[in-house]
C-alpha cells in the first residue's frame, strides 16, 4: 500500500510539473522590412494595409501611419513635448493612446490622426490593445487592466502568472487569435497570455533578432512592438530604434 501510494503521489507530482511547464516557441524570419531607426517604438498595430506606430521620449513622441513595405511615414502627429508617448490601440474610428507617467491618455481620429479628446487614469501607462469589444492596458505591473472603450474606465484586472508566479514588466500588447501577446520589457521574450485566467500559455523566444536587425543589445534599443495582420495571419515584431521590422513565423513549441 505504501509503495502504491508513493507511486501515485509521484505520478501526480510529475503530471503537475508537466502541466506547469510553459512551452517555449522559436521563430523563423519570413521577411524583413525597413523601420525608422529613430523611432523609439512604444505601440504598434496593423490595420487596413498600414502600420500604426507610437513613439516615445519627451519631445520626440508621435503617432504615425507607416507604409509596411518601405517603412515610410505617411502621416505623423506630434504628442505635446511634456508627454512621453506610450501604447496605442484602435477602437472604431478612434485611436486611443497612453502616456507614461502623466496619467493622461489621448483620443485621435484614426483616419486623420487629429486629436479629439483626452482622458485620465491612475498609475503608469505602458501599452494598449483591443479585441474589438474592450481595451487591454498594461502598466508595467503583473496586472493587465480591462477598459470599457466608451468610458475608458477599468472594468476588471487580469493577474498575469507563469507557473503560478507573477509576471511583471508587461509592455507592448497585441491581440492575436484570442490571446494577448505581450513584450516583457528588457527581455527577448513575448508572453502569450490567456485573457481570462491571466495564465501564460507560451513564451516566444526572439533571442538574436536584435542582431539580425543590425543593433547591439542595449538598455534602450530593446524588443518592443507587436502587430498582427489577422487577414493574412502575419505576425510582425520590431524594437525601439531598430532599422528593421520582421514578419516572423513561430516554430514548434519545445520544453524549457
Amino acid at each position: 500500500m505504501l509503495i502504491k501510494t508513493t507511486s501515485a503521489a509521484l505520478a501526480l507530482a510529475i503530471a503537475t510539473l508537466a502541466q506547469a511547464a510553459v512551452p517555449v516557441y522559436g521563430y523563423t524570419v519570413k521577411q524583413a522590412f525597413p523601420h525608422d531607426p529613430q523611432a523609439f517604438t512604444e505601440g504598434l498595430f496593423y490595420r487596413d494595409g498600414l502600420l500604426y506606430e507610437s513613439t516615445g521620449l519627451n519631445g520626440r513622441s508621435s503617432i504615425r501611419k507607416v507604409e509596411l513595405e518601405t517603412g515610410k511615414v505617411l502621416l505623423s502627429r506630434e504628442i505635446p513635448s511634456t508627454y512621453f508617448g506610450e501604447g496605442i490601440a484602435p477602437f472604431g474610428k478612434r485611436l486611443i493612446s497612453l502616456t507614461w507617467t502623466n496619467q493622461v491618455g489621448f483620443i485621435w481620429d484614426l483616419e486623420t490622426l487629429q486629436p479629439q479628446d483626452r482622458f485620465t487614469y491612475q498609475g503608469e501607462g505602458w501599452a494598449l490593445t483591443s479585441d474589438g469589444e474592450r481595451l487591454y492596458m498594461s502598466d508595467g505591473t503583473q496586472y493587465i487592466r480591462v477598459l470599457d472603450p466608451n468610458t475608458l474606465k477599468v472594468t476588471r484586472r487580469i493577474r498575469v502568472t507563469a507557473d503560478g508566479m507573477p509576471v511583471t514588466q508587461i509592455n507592448e500588447l497585441e491581440w492575436v487569435e484570442g490571446q494577448i501577446y505581450a513584450n516583457i520589457w528588457q527581455t527577448d521574450r513575448i508572453a502569450r497570455i490567456d485573457p481570462f485566467s491571466g495564465r501564460v500559455l507560451g513564451w516566444i523566444d526572439l533571442a538574436g533578432l536584435d542582431k539580425l536587425s543590425g543593433v547591439e543589445p542595449g538598455t534602450d534599443n530593446v524588443l518592443n512592438g507587436i502587430a498582427y495582420d489577422s487577414a493574412k495571419k502575419r505576425l510582425f515584431v520590431t524594437g525601439k530604434m531598430w532599422p528593421k521590422l520582421f514578419h516572423i513565423e513561430l516554430k514548434q513549441a519545445a520544453g524549457r
